[in-house]
């Protein structure tokens, strides 16, 4: 299977690139350090699985190259590969098209089973991300919706109605019904009190 790297670390995309190179049915096709270059060499490429981190320096980050993956013809697997493990992260990705998610700290093993997996049209979960979930649906504690989980760490910046509409090219209308719901899953009132829930719920980082 073809595979195409997207870390902004080389050091990392390297160490990678090692690890599947001792794999007799993968092979690295390309790789990138930022979402323009990812995106120019996806499409040239055309591989099978797409490996990625989530922060990519400066300009868009995985969960905005995984969504314009998602909407090419024919796309690839997306498989995100990173150091971060929030609830609110997770549920960004998949709700941006990606497969599985990975930690870094994983071993090799599971790397390249869920690399084969994701090559199948499998979800897969690392064991750590995978007890978050579970441990959150028995807990009862709310799910956020991607765009709900971006419109609370937008809060936690301190931006207002006004800010976060032209931060997400929606109607401050919109944004509006999305605090009402967030607020009701929260059990909150103020913005103040759904920003101090989420960070204590782990469903965003601040």
């Amino acid at each position: 299977m073809r595979l195409f790297l997207v870390d902004d670390h080389p050091v990392v995309r390297a160490g990678l690139a090692a690890l599947v190179d001792g794999e007799p049915d993968m092979e690295v096709v390309g790789e990138a350090g930022d979402a323009a270059a990812a995106l120019r060499g996806i499409r040239g490429s055309r591989p099978d699985v797409v490996l990625m981190d989530l922060q990519l320096g400066a300009g868009p980050d995985g969960f905005a190259v995984a969504e314009e993956v998602a909407a090419l013809d024919d796309p690839p697997r997306v498989l995100v590969l990173t150091t971060y493990e929030s609830d609110a992260d997770v549920h960004r990705a998949v709700a941006a098209g990606a497969t599985g998610y990975l930690l870094k700290a994983c071993p090799p093993e599971e790397l390249f089973a869920a690399i084969r997996a994701a090559d199948r049209g499998e979800s897969s979960l690392s064991p750590k991300v995978a007890a978050r979930v579970l441990d959150q649906a028995r807990s009862g504690r709310p799910a956020l919706t991607a765009r709900e989980s971006e419109i609370a760490a937008l809060l936690a910046e301190g931006l207002g109605n006004r800010q976060i509409a032209q931060r997400l090219f929606i109607t401050e209308a919109t944004v509006k019904t999305h605090l009402v719901h967030l607020f009701a899953k929260l059990g909150v009132d103020s913005r103040t009190a759904a920003v101090a829930a989420a960070v204590r719920q782990g469903l965003i980082r601040r």
